[in-house]
């Protein structure tokens, strides 16, 4: 074990490279690696983020984790997902919240500390998707707690949501600007 990790520690890194099926323009890209800039300067080198699943199909939930695999590697940039909401910065929520899950969606935004930041990712979230009109859903998240960010897509790409997250963070320094 220790000659592992002793080879490990001395040996040149492996990068795993963009995937062939993955395609970013450069002004993206452009965006995405000023964003690590963007995020220190407001929470102070890092973005702690709470997930909620508010009754989604998943597919939401399953492009959240990819950002956090090499290929994306959102921690790279300082984002990161936290268990609690006493910790977080921001809640992303999913899913077009369901009557179950309204109480605990509108629990978790309370335990949160000021600043609270919303993010509606996914058409689910933000409308009720295909969910929409159904006595099961409250519409969408706007009907539940206040929303500052809305990433659209079923699912949105790690990149959208990444995208997003910009948007989001522009927004903030945008209102720190006018409130000074």
């Amino acid at each position: 074990m220790i000659k592992e990790i002793l080879k490990n520690i001395t040996g040149k890194k492996h990068v795993i490279p963009f995937p062939e099926g993955v395609k970013i323009s450069p002004e993206e890209a452009a965006k995405v690696i000023n964003l690590h800039e963007k995020i220190g300067r407001i929470f102070g080198r890092s973005l702690r983020i709470r997930q909620v699943d508010a009754g989604s199909c998943n597919a939401c939930e399953w492009e959240c984790t990819a950002l956090t695999n090499p290929v994306y590697d959102i921690q790279r940039f300082g984002i990161d997902f936290v268990a609690s909401p006493r910790h977080a910065d921001a809640l992303l929520v999913t899913g077009p919240v369901s009557r179950q899950m309204e109480l605990a969606l509108k629990k978790t935004y309370l335990a949160m500390p000021e600043p609270k930041l919303v993010i509606a990712c996914g058409d689910c979230t933000i409308d009720g998707g295909i969910y929409k009109g159904s006595y099961a859903v409250t519409n969408g998240v706007a009907n539940v707690i206040p929303v500052d960010c809305y990433i659209p897509g079923c699912p949105p790409t790690p990149t959208g949501i990444m995208l997003g997250l910009q948007q989001l963070i522009d927004k903030v320094i945008q209102a720190k600007a006018e409130s000074s």
